[in-house]
C-alpha cells in the first residue's frame, strides 16, 4: 500500500507513514484471513454429516414419508430389532404420521460421532438430531446410525414435538 493509497484513510484516524499503512495492511490481512476460517467452519459444520450417512437418513426419511415402515424395520439394527417388534415399529410410525404429519423442513442441530466400546451403541455410531418442521407442528428429530458388518443401519429413531401431547 502506497502512501498515496493512504491518503483515503483519514477517516480511519491512520497515520500517513508507511508503517502505519503497513500495519493497516496487516490488519486488513488478519481480518480476511479470519473471516475466511469462520466462514469455512461455518461450510464444515453445514456439511459434517458424512454422504454415506445421510445417504441412509435421506433412505429411512422417504420411508417414512411413503409409510413403508416394515422396511425400516427390516432394514434397521439389530438394536432395533432388539428393541421393538415390526409391529410396535409400524405403530409407533403410524402414530407419528397421524399426530404430525409428514416432514415439510428439516435443519441439523447437532452431529454427534462416537466410538463406544460398551452399551447399547457399542462400535462406531452417529447421533444426528434436527430441528424439524412438520405439517402439524415443530419438533426435533433423532437418527441414531450404527456400523453394523461395514453399513451403517438405523438403530434408533426419535421425534419429539409439543403437537404429540
Amino acid at each position: 500500500m502506497s502512501k498515496n493509497d493512504c491518503e483515503g484513510m483519514k477517516d480511519a484516524k491512520i497515520a500517513h507513514t508507511g508503517a502505519s499503512c503497513a500495519r493497516f495492511s496487516l490488519i486488513l490481512l488478519i481480518v480476511f484471513v479470519v473471516s475466511l476460517a469462520g466462514a469455512c467452519a461455518l461450510k464444515g459444520e453445514r456439511s459434517g454429516i458424512p454422504a454415506e450417512i445421510q445417504t441412509v437418513i435421506d433412505g429411512v426419511s422417504d420411508d417414512i414419508s411413503q409409510e413403508r415402515y416394515e422396511k425400516i424395520y427390516n432394514e434397521a439394527s439389530d438394536l432395533w430389532k432388539h428393541d421393538s417388534t415390526v409391529e410396535q415399529s409400524t405403530d409407533a410410525f403410524k402414530s407419528l404420521r397421524m399426530k404430525l404429519g409428514k416432514v415439510e423442513s428439516r435443519t441439523p442441530r447437532s452431529i454427534t460421532e462416537k466410538h463406544n466400546s460398551d452399551g447399547p451403541l457399542k462400535g462406531h455410531a452417529f447421533i444426528i438430531t434436527y430441528q424439524t418442521k412438520f405439517e402439524r407442528g415443530d419438533g426435533m428429530e433423532t437418527f441414531t446410525l450404527v456400523e453394523q458388518n461395514g453399513h451403517w443401519l438405523l438403530a434408533r429413531y426419535l421425534a419429539t414435538s409439543t403437537a404429540l401431547q
